[in-house]
């Protein structure tokens, strides 16, 4: 029988020989990108037309004058104004393997020469089946989880999760969440996330109740979070419809919480049925893991899971009694042929190349990062670093006292030096690094020299 069109592309050694091509020809030219470098005298003018653009046609400046130029090696990019930066937060984590890695390219490459740029659930190809039996394969390995749903991001990925809760708990409504949580930027995630900047001037639904999250120095922080919850399920009877979680604090400051504060938690909602939710969606490949919850090892509770940014997009995963019925998730885009290539090349990277586990490369990164920026803090930085913590590839710590207006001059002057990082928390703000896997050693050490130099300027 003869291959099928479509087998014949893939296979085609033309098709391969010109993707080999490519990516070694994409190499060659980045191989003179090794490390940080100043701007450039002569691309001052063109740089600065790009930024004014940008803020003219989005209604508001970049918070960095960043523009790439499309050119990167690991964990530097090059920005339009010609200088190098080590990037050290990857678009909020979606560059996992940094820039212009060769297989990332040749992934990307094969998924661009498919007949369609965005799939969809109504018409997928090969690439959708694929992306979902991976992502169950893997996720089933440690939970019940039996489904994955593809949607285009983060926030979709977290409103299919919430219907599907909604649909089997209905009529209950209200979502049991942390303080200072994220979830997205949609009406309903908005509400879920506890910040309300991120909602000035939208109605308020009063359907999320609050939870403390764990406190290192409180050590009866874990009972005040569990009275709190047992408070809400007791004031809302047959009204609650799940609890959701980030297994770690994203924007609410990179703070981590150890497996016996959410036991008590998750055991509480799985005796009440309560459908526990977790959104990885900042922690997925992160943790030294692939989920949080097998780092955690708390697989046996996750109803549903939602995953993006690595993933290249979202996607929602849930167990056989949260399969919703047919109509309630949908969606005309599932994800570009492009984005299921690269993020299942980046799966099987993680998986395969020695990235996980407790002696995997993931540990060892945070390990080299977080004992580096402790040592600044007991010694030329004293008293001017603290807190550096945070899980796997999610690496935080406090600037000085850190007040809003100084750890946001210290980015700015971070950036400057060469180095990318990004503001969460709020009471402290921190200083906050999404680091990709593939960092040096000697990168790390050159992030941390970087980190003094610019704490010892000052604010």
């Amino acid at each position: 029988m003869s291959s099928l069109l479509g087998h014949k592309i893939e296979q085609s050694e033309k098709v391969q020989k010109h993707i080999k091509e490519l990516v070694q020809e994409v190499q060659n030219i980045c191989s003179g990108i090794q490390t940080i470098q100043p701007s450039r005298e002569d691309r001052a003018g063109a740089s600065q037309k790009w930024i004014e653009k940008a803020g003219a046609f989005r209604g508001r400046p970049l918070y960095y004058p960043y523009v790439g130029t499309g050119a990167g090696r690991g964990v530097y990019v090059e920005i339009e104004d010609g200088s190098i930066k080590m990037d050290l937060i990857n678009g909020i984590g979606i560059h996992l393997f940094g820039h212009s890695h060769p297989k990332v390219i040749e992934a990307a490459l094969h998924g661009a020469l498919c007949d369609v740029v965005n799939q969809g659930n109504l018409e997928p190809n090969k690439e959708y089946i694929q992306y979902t039996e991976k992502l169950v394969h893997l996720a089933s390995k440690h939970s019940r989880l039996k489904y994955a749903w593809l949607a285009t991001c983060g926030t979709m990925a977290n409103e299919n999760a919430i219907k599907m809760a909604r649909q089997k708990k209905s009529p209950a409504r209200k979502i049991i969440a942390f303080k200072d949580a994220f979830a997205g930027r949609s009406t309903m995630m908005a509400e879920v996330t506890d910040n309300p900047a991120y909602r000035q001037g939208l109605p308020e639904y009063h359907e999320v109740l609050r939870v403390p999250w764990y406190d290192k120095k409180d050590p009866q922080s874990g009972e005040k979070t569990l009275k709190a919850l047992k408070e809400h399920v007791a004031k809302n009877p047959n009204d609650i419809c799940c609890f959701g979680f980030e297994p770690m604090l994203g924007e609410g400051g990179y703070m981590p919480a150890n497996r016996e504060f959410f036991l008590p938690l998750l055991k509480f909602c799985q005796e009440n049925k309560i459908p526990v939710w977790a959104d990885e969606v900042q922690t997925f490949t992160r943790t030294g893991e692939l989920f949080a919850f097998e780092t955690l090892g708390l697989g046996q509770f996750i109803d549903i899971v939602t995953i993006a940014k690595t993933a290249q997009l979202g996607a929602t995963l849930y167990t056989e009694e949260y399969n919703p019925k047919p109509g309630l998730i949908a969606g005309t885009f599932s994800g570009t042929t492009v984005a299921m290539r690269t993020g299942m090349a980046m799966i099987d990277m993680l998986t395969n190349e020695g990235y996980l586990g407790p002696q995997g490369r993931i540990v060892e990164i945070h390990k080299r990062f977080v004992e580096g920026l402790g040592k600044l803090g007991e010694t030329s930085c004293k008293g001017k670093i603290s807190d550096a913590g945070g899980m796997g590839l999610m690496i935080a710590f406090t600037p000085f006292d850190g007040t809003k207006e100084q750890v946001g001059t210290f980015l700015k002057k971070l950036f400057d030096n060469g180095v990318m990082a990004f503001p969460c928390g709020k009471s402290p703000q921190r200083a906050r690094f999404l680091v990709p896997a593939i960092i040096q050693n000697e990168d790390i050490d050159l992030a941390l020299q970087v980190i003094e130099k610019t704490i010892l300027e000052g604010v």
